[in-house]
């Protein structure tokens, strides 16, 4: 985390490791100073740890959180059922890529979800 703040100078709210990525969730309007102009920042943080990561934005909203978390995939809706959040992907290629192989890249979303929300399951329609 101490890196992390170091080279970005954004306000970091969570690092952890899920699957082969390291997540780092910077506070809302962080996104912009993590990243860096070119993404040359998050680049650089990548060849320092010598891992994969995903910097995402946090948002107290869960659905905009969830939008978030799976940028770049491209998402017609997404709503809020109960407990359940239900994405509509914009066609079968981005369904594909946010289910995954064997649905790891789902689960894995969910299970950064129920950090911050209350969310039993993620749909993908």
């Amino acid at each position: 985390m101490a890196l992390f703040s170091n080279i970005t100078d954004a306000k970091l709210k969570d690092c952890f490791t899920e699957g082969d990525t390291l997540y780092f969730i910077v506070d809302q309007h962080e996104l912009g100073r993590a990243l860096g102009k070119g993404a040359q920042k998050a680049r650089l943080l990548q060849e320092r740890l010598n891992r994969k990561i995903k910097i995402v934005e946090f948002n107290p909203d869960p659905k905009e959180f969830i939008k978030n978390l799976v940028y770049p995939s491209r998402i017609k809706a997404i709503e809020e059922r109960d407990a359940t959040i239900i994405i509509e992907a914009e066609d079968s290629a981005n369904r594909g890529y946010l289910i995954g192989r064997a649905a790891q890249n789902l689960r894995a979303y969910e299970t950064i979800a129920k950090r911050y929300f209350k969310i039993e399951e993620i749909r993908v329609l």
